[in-house]
């Protein structure tokens, strides 16, 4: 297939998510010709929004850390994301509830958070030990952003500069990793209250994965948050791909919705472009897919280059969820903005998740009531409650048409018994709800999962695929089953990883939009 230079000098990205909207925005700022395809009338992927009967949702993610992700991606084209986005930040950062009747605020500041564990656990020492397991957390943060963030990272060769020799000092960062050791192991040798312990272990649940089984490192997303904060974009997280779909437009991005791609084109192991299902082809020597990356290479990549990715290593997906949205003609006065409703045993639930895959009888409950913040999203007096309960990946048994009911009412049960929300079913008004197959069909994931791929493994659990394919000269991946993984922050910052190991290989040179994209509603 021949194509003139002109046609080849493109970029394609597949998938306008966060991390495809993070590299549509770096590459269109640096000067690349960007078209992005998604099969959704909307962009945004899974932040997206439910607005309905005078409420609204964030139907997503709804917790923003490390803004200056953010930052970052619209200082590429000059801008200032203050400009665009009102943030607002949170703290208490969020409220947990236990089934001893009991709550605990999780602050930002490290000596108040101290000085609230002592008294909420006194004599046990856990404020000291909190004290040391965040300087632990700062230690592993400091390594996370000197040799696993900001680069494409496909397993640990990939984290030292090849043009240095590995010495001594590179060896201490390794084992400072603290590999063999897991988030749950590391959380109880430092904090030895087991409520508390419970509410340190959801630092891993930004990555959807059994805490029992993630390895330590990922202990830094604690300083991470308590370092940069838990904030709230006023309009919902749905302002965040508004706002970078505006930025990308506004770069000259032909930001394409309701194409969908069936087939990314290789020709002698080099892309040449993609096919959509309208059947148009549209050619590129760049294609970044913020698909999942696994979908990417059985769906959308034949041959020996996707049997060598498939067969690379064991591909795990990460927990998928049961999410109700509930409008309520009251708030509950105890909830905060972010809250947690713990189940009575966390190695029980966890077992039934990941090793048994089956919803928890007694599960855990995140809690999202925003109209503490900003009451215009419910009628006066209301609330906009998100529910969201960790269940595993799809298997070939479930049949979440009937397993949906029963376990809503178990929900509901719990949220009632623990959080203390009586009348709960009364004071519904509206409701929608998300079951794992809902997840699956809408957003194209693997079996159903949230959080792309699992964090599990001692050892090497914090790595996915790379955001280069080494398989593949053109493709590069982005979003929450590549390199860094999920969460808000660290899918955009994929995209941004994406999008700078592009300009710095060079397959192709910036020239700027090929031509004036056509208007996009975002």
């Amino acid at each position: 297939m021949m194509q003139t230079v002109k046609e080849q000098n493109r970029v394609v990205v597949i998938g306008a998510g966060l991390g495809g909207l993070a590299a549509a925005c770096t590459l269109a700022a640096r000067g690349y010709a960007v078209t992005l395809c998604d099969k959704n009338p909307w962009v945004g992927g899974k932040a997206a929004i439910l607005s309905e009967q005078g409420y609204r949702f964030d139907m997503g993610p709804t917790i923003l850390t490390i803004p200056d992700v953010l930052r970052r991606i619209f200082a590429e084209a000059g801008r200032d994301v203050d400009q665009a986005l009102d943030l607002i930040r949170l703290d208490p950062q969020w409220r947990s509830f236990f089934t001893d009747g009991s709550t605990l605020d999780l602050c930002a500041d490290v000596p108040q958070m101290q000085a609230t564990l002592d008294r909420y656990a006194p004599g046990s020492g856990a404020g000291d030990g909190y004290g040391r397991f965040m300087e632990l957390s700062k230690r592993l943060h400091r390594i996370s952003d000197e040799y696993f963030f900001w680069r494409p990272v496909g397993g640990l060769s990939d984290m030292f500069d090849p043009r240095r020799s590995f010495n001594v000092g590179m060896l201490r960062e390794v084992m400072g990793m603290r590999p063999g050791h897991t988030v749950a192991g590391t959380v109880r040798a430092h904090v030895p209250d087991a409520r508390a312990a419970q509410m340190f272990d959801h630092f891993t649940q930004y990555v959807g994965s059994c805490p029992e089984s993630s390895p330590a490192v990922l202990c830094g997303i604690a300083n991470m948050q308590s370092r940069d904060g838990v904030w709230y974009p006023r309009g919902g997280t749905g302002a965040v791909p508004r706002a970078l779909a505006t930025l990308a437009v506004d770069l000259g991005v032909d930001i394409r919705t309701r194409t969908a791609v069936s087939r990314i084109i290789v020709e002698k192991g080099k892309v040449r472009g993609v096919v959509t299902e309208q059947g148009e082809t549209i050619p590129a020597a760049v294609v970044v897919s913020n698909s999942d990356s696994v979908r990417t290479h059985r769906e959308l990549v034949d041959g020996a280059p996707a049997a060598k990715f498939l067969g690379r290593r064991k591909y795990e997906p990460a927990c998928s969820g049961v999410v109700l949205y509930l409008g309520l003609d009251r708030r509950y006065e105890q909830l905060l903005h972010h809250n947690f409703v713990f189940s009575a045993d966390p190695h029980e639930e966890f077992d039934f998740i990941y090793r048994k895959g089956e919803p928890a009888p007694d599960p855990t409950c995140y809690l999202c009531a925003p109209a503490v913040i900003e009451p215009e999203v419910a009628p006066p007096g209301g609330e906009a409650l998100y529910v969201l309960v960790h269940t595993p990946y799809l298997r070939p048994h479930h049949d979440w048409s009937k397993m949906f009911a029963p376990y809503r009412k178990r929900i509901i049960e719990k949220l009632i018994s623990t959080a203390g929300l009586e009348d709960l079913e009364k004071h519904i008004v509206f409701e929608r709800f998300l079951t794992p197959q809902d997840i699956n069909d809408r957003y194209h994931v693997l079996d159903g999962a949230i959080y792309g791929l699992a964090s599990h493994g001692r050892f090497l659990g914090a790595f996915k695929p790379s955001n280069r394919s080494p398989d593949i000269e053109g493709l590069y991946l982005a979003g929450g089953s590549s390199h860094p993984g999920p969460g808000m922050p660290m899918v955009m910052m994929s995209g941004w990883i994406a999008a700078d190991t592009v300009d710095k290989d060079r397959l192709i040179e910036p020239t700027g939009p090929v031509s004036s994209p056509a208007p996009c509603a975002v």
